[in-house]
């Protein structure tokens, strides 16, 4: 990176030629950084790993192999979709590996927000050092960090698993070439390196996926009430034209129970709450308004597909004074 400060006078990116600009430079940077070296991308299938594959792609070709890791918290059918797109239509040199037992093991009974975004961090990294090994020549670890990333990590609001350094152990160095971006840029960014929309303008995933939206202790029962509850909200969204009109929507099922009445019968299930938000810069977000008719169907869904759900709830806060996710 030519720069690992946003310089206080740089001009926000708003238009195609202040993201060629940004991408020329950056592809300049990236050469002379990189070199004949072969570099690692955790390639999540996010709108930020998708740029700095595709920019990668551009800077050095197949000098570049990108992980995907499958760490048992992505949404449902996500790794299907990562293969799919990355390794069958772009291309990419993509190892895929599964690893949902080895994360969900060590996550086991943690009730720490923070110790489970560096367990899944630290976990991430060491995967990585794995699959490097088997390969000759990496000697670089490329990230999709972002601008609030850091800002975030330096006020002490959260830990991001991509705003750290490296093991002293470990021998590569980070290629973080959108770092200096908000994610309104990143998305420009990504338009110009010729990214299918679909992919550029998806809604972002956090790095800790949904172990972030399971708060407390996550179990794989729980885990799965979250993912199936997600997979509803996105269908309804899709069905009901909100697909990229609305910035974030998603499900987050909190530890704790009540009791309901299904069939007759009283049960003791889950709740699980509904976000759905707006911004441009991730530093300040609102709620987007459904309609009832909308909030109904998702709490008749919900509660009738969704094993352990017996309520719904929907989040009104906007960030401050609350963050996007939950943990």
């Amino acid at each position: 990176m030519a720069t690992d400060r946003r310089p206080e006078n740089m001009e926000r990116i708003t238009t195609a030629e202040l993201a060629d600009a940004f991408i020329e430079e950056q592809l300049t940077a990236l050469k002379q950084q990189i070199g004949d070296k072969k570099v690692l991308l955790a390639l999540s299938g996010g709108v930020d790993s998708s740029v700095v594959a595709a920019m990668l792609i551009k800077a050095v070709d197949d000098q570049l192999v990108c992980v995907h890791v499958n760490h048992g918290l992505l949404r449902k059918g996500e790794p299907e979709q990562v293969i799919e797109v990355f390794r069958n239509q772009m291309k990419a040199n993509l190892v895929y590996v599964d690893a949902t037992d080895r994360f969900l093991d060590k996550l086991a009974g943690v009730t720490d927000p923070e110790q489970k975004r560096k367990i899944i961090g630290g976990e991430f990294i060491e995967v990585f050092a794995e699959e490097a090994r088997k390969l000759d020549g990496i000697e670089f670890l490329a990230q999709g960090t972002i601008w609030p990333d850091i800002l975030e990590s330096e006020n002490g609001i959260k830990a991001h698993h991509n705003a750290g350094g490296l093991p002293e152990d470990m021998k590569f160095e980070l290629v973080e070439p959108v770092k200096i971006l908000f994610k309104d840029e990143v998305r420009i960014v990504g338009e110009r390196l010729g990214l299918p929309a679909n992919m550029v303008y998806r809604q972002p995933f956090p790095g800790p996926g949904l172990g972030v939206r399971c708060p407390g202790a996550i179990t794989r029962d729980r885990l799965e009430a979250v993912r199936e509850a997600d997979a509803i909200l996105r269908e309804e969204f899709a069905k009901n034209g909100l697909e990229g009109k609305v910035w974030q929507y998603f499900t987050v099922v909190p530890d704790f129970k009540s009791t309901g009445i299904k069939d007759g019968k009283r049960t003791f299930e889950w709740p699980c709450i509904i976000r759905a938000i707006n911004t441009t810069d991730v530093m300040e977000v609102t709620v987007e308004h459904l309609s009832n008719e909308l909030i109904d169907h998702l709490v008749k869904r919900i509660t009738s597909e969704v094993h352990g759900i017996n309520r719904v709830l929907f989040d009104y806060t906007p960030k401050p004074p609350a963050t996007v996710e939950y943990e």
